[in-house]
């Protein structure tokens, strides 16, 4: 994107809420390159939920405790370690490792596709949880697998904060999946395969409509490391792009 300001919806701009600090979060792009058009996979939020109900979103949330301590195979690329430590209160290769492990986690919550490796056996002692339940199935998380690509901070006064950081993870880096985990009464009640240009079609949150066009324009010039990673927050009242 050239341009350096995002335009905010109506009910996006309100501002009635107190104002609370925003909990780290992340969330995963997962792109299938397999074909000439690539393709990303959009969820549909649960209609009943306060929170963006019935948008159509990349599976993720916020970072959990275990997320710190669960063992993975391979690790961030320096360039991205250094960019989740950029602008970020209380840096350290812990915090970094432990939001793109959020990312893999919430994936296979919201997804039941877990990113990682079936080869090196079974993850000793990881937390309880979901973290246990990769372990069951013989799954090392792989932070190699993921980039780090994009961070957007809810503007304040809103009901819900959050300093997401966007990951994207290829299609091919699956090591297994759980069925099921989908439908009626989930989080998300339903998963698509779409083109960003279809995916453009679909009912956004602005962010989300932004990071897209991001990422489709880091593919046209390569997806290198070296790129920038976009940086989104409110400064003046304006929601800016800045890079890290």
């Amino acid at each position: 994107m050239n341009d350096n300001a995002v335009i905010l919806t109506q009910a996006e701009r309100t501002r009635v809420a107190v104002n609370v600090r925003p909990h780290d979060a992340a969330t995963m792009l997962i792109l299938d390159r397999s074909a000439a058009q690539p393709r990303v996979l959009m969820g549909k939020r649960h209609p009943g939920h306060k929170f963006m109900p019935g948008k159509f979103v990349f599976p993720g949330g916020r970072v959990d405790a275990g997320d710190r301590r669960m063992v993975a195979t391979g690790t961030l690329p320096q360039i991205c370690e250094d960019r989740l430590s950029a602008r970020c209160v209380r840096p350290s290769p812990s915090k970094a490792r432990a939001l793109a492990l959020a990312a893999i986690r919430e994936t296979y919550e919201e997804t039941g596709l877990l990113f990682g490796s079936a080869e090196f056996g079974v993850p000793e002692n990881p937390p309880e949880g979901t973290w246990a339940e990769f372990a069951g199935h013989g799954v090392y998380p792989d932070l190699g697998a993921v980039t780090f690509v994009a961070r957007a901070i809810t503007p304040p006064r809103r009901p819900k904060r959050f300093d997401t950081r966007f990951f994207v993870v290829d299609y091919s880096a699956v090591a297994g999946k759980v069925e099921g985990v989908t439908g009626p009464d989930s989080e998300l009640i339903e998963l698509v395969w779409v083109s960003f240009e279809e995916a453009r079609q679909l009912d956004l949150p602005t962010i989300t409509k932004v990071i897209i066009q991001e990422v489709e324009a880091r593919l046209d010039a390569g997806f290198g490391p070296h790129l920038p990673v976009p940086y989104f927050w409110e400064k003046n009242l304006r929601f800016v792009r800045e890079e890290l």
